[in-house]
């Protein structure tokens, strides 16, 4: 394409161009855009055109390189891949230590990142506190297992995991120059108060102020595509904090000021994190798609435009006139109020479609050698009217269909969100690189393993940009603010 500029003829590449000759991602192009950083970059309606010629920015985002001024240092505990230490670099941090126990996060994290020890450091349990460089900023997003509604929510019993809170406390112990704490966790740790009140109670022990309240915080809260609630907890060093700010004992919420970042997701902008050029291989399989279009040809079939509950095959009753038989066979006498109600709903949608569900069942088989795939969710309302325009959610029971607004969260247990895929006529799985933007990893960010890995790395990791801007909140509160030196001294 040739655009003249002025007086100059140059040819100019768009971002996908650009991105394979840079070696980076076409999400990364994008942003050095809109931040004015490519020399000569020009917009048309929702795309940009770069220069042939146009100079590659510095990546500043580079975990690499250390940053220009060392500004604090930093300890990256139960460190995955490294989401804490991106968003402590990018804010002038210097690791002096990392730990982390799985061998493949280990791998991807040396992969990307570097400390002033050799090594990474294994099993938190096994250091010994004394042996840590000193440092200011401890990071920590000690493991969910013990307060995840997908666990036992033991909590602080857990004698094996639980405890492992009272570790990072013993390294406090024998660390009285760390000046702030950052610590990450699932959303429910925040539901029972006596979790809150040992971590308000150890903390407050050691001299720090913490947040009043747990942070609960989503990246959809500041404009990135995905449902991912997390809790947050931040502490200051009493002797430190600047007391026309903190006056009172506690962090709160609007102390951080996080106002300012916080931005809603709108339709559509579950496509900006997508990427160009994706391999074949992450296109899902024929029976997955075949069903995805079965479902759509039901939702079409039955005319309903809205479909306010989940449709479950087994619930309809194929094939039985009684409704007293069909409702027997369920268990119905037996089940909450709820799932009654559920059964019923979807025992009159057979009936008022009958003579369309009989065949649609036959055509595809489901009842007799079909086991998956027999729930089907419409959580579009009217707003989508194709399914090509959602977001799918293929699991054993069934298939999800979600507006394109964000994507549910990313955890290693879950199966990886289905999109549309424009240029390949196919429905396919976003790609590692697409999650990894979803948790604000920059464009450079490499990985170690398979698929299946970087998926379940990237599923538990933190949010790096929430962490970027809770860092530089937290920082702020300081008596000498970001921009004085955290001690008073360069490091």
């Amino acid at each position: 394409m040739w655009i003249e500029i002025g007086r100059v003829n140059n040819m100019l590449l768009t971002t996908k161009e650009i991105a394979l000759k840079w070696g980076v991602s076409v999400t990364w192009v994008t942003v050095l855009c809109k931040k004015g950083r490519i020399e000569g970059a020009i917009r048309e309606g929702n795309r940009w055109y770069i220069p042939e010629d146009a100079k590659k920015p510095e990546d500043k985002r580079s975990c690499k390189d250390a940053p220009a001024k060392v500004r604090f240092r930093f300890i990256d505990l139960f460190a995955g891949v490294g989401g804490f230490h991106q968003a402590m670099r990018y804010l002038g941090g210097e690791c002096v230590m990392a730990a982390e126990i799985n061998e493949e996060c280990k791998k991807t994290y040396r992969l990307n990142y570097h400390t002033e020890e050799k090594e990474i450091r294994g099993d938190v349990r096994e250091i010994d506190p004394t042996t840590i460089a000193p440092f200011d900023v401890l990071c920590a997003g000690f493991p969910c297992q013990p307060f995840s509604k997908a666990g036992a929510q033991r909590g602080f019993q857990d004698k094996t995991r639980g405890n492992l809170f009272y570790t990072i406390m013993d390294i406090l112990d024998a660390h009285h120059e760390v000046k702030f704490v950052i610590l990450e966790n699932v959303r429910n740790l925040a539901d029972k108060t006596e979790n809150w009140d040992i971590i308000t109670s150890e903390l407050t022990q050691r001299n720090f102020y913490i947040t009043e309240e747990p942070i609960i915080l989503s990246p959809s809260d500041f404009g990135i595509p995905q449902i991912r609630e997390r809790v947050y907890i931040l502490g200051i060093r009493k002797d430190i904090r600047n007391e026309k700010i903190l006056s009172n004992g506690f962090i709160h919420k609007t102390d951080l000021q996080l106002e300012k970042h916080l931005k809603k997701c709108k339709m559509g902008d579950a496509w900006t994190i997508l990427e160009d050029n994706v391999d074949d291989t992450y296109i899902v399989s024929q029976e997955q798609e075949q069903m995805i279009y079965a479902w759509d040809e039901f939702r079409i079939g039955t005319g309903i435009k809205v479909i306010g509950f989940p449709v479950w095959i087994d619930s309809f009753g194929v094939g039985i006139d009684d409704d007293n038989e069909v409702f027997h066979s369920q268990g119905y006498d037996d089940m909450p109020s709820w799932k009654q109600k559920f059964l019923r709903h979807n025992r009159k949608l057979y009936l008022d479609n009958r003579a369309f569900i009989d065949d649609w069942v036959k055509k595809y088989d489901m009842l007799s050698k079909i086991k998956l795939y027999k729930k089907f969710e419409w959580n579009c309302g009217t707003d989508v009217t194709d399914i090509h325009d959602c977001l799918i959610q293929i699991r054993q029971s069934g298939i999800r269909a979600k507006r394109p607004t964000f994507y549910p969260s990313l955890v290693a247990i879950v199966n990886t969100p289905i999109i549309w895929d424009k240029n390949k006529k196919h429905f396919r799985k976003i790609t590692p690189r697409e999650a990894a933007n979803l948790q604000s990893f920059h464009g450079g960010f490499k990985f170690q393993g398979t698929d299946a890995t970087q998926y379940k790395q990237l599923g538990n990791s933190v949010n790096v940009r929430i962490l970027k801007i809770l860092g530089e909140s937290l920082f702020a509160l300081a008596n000498n603010g970001w921009d004085g030196e955290l001690d008073g001294k360069a490091h």
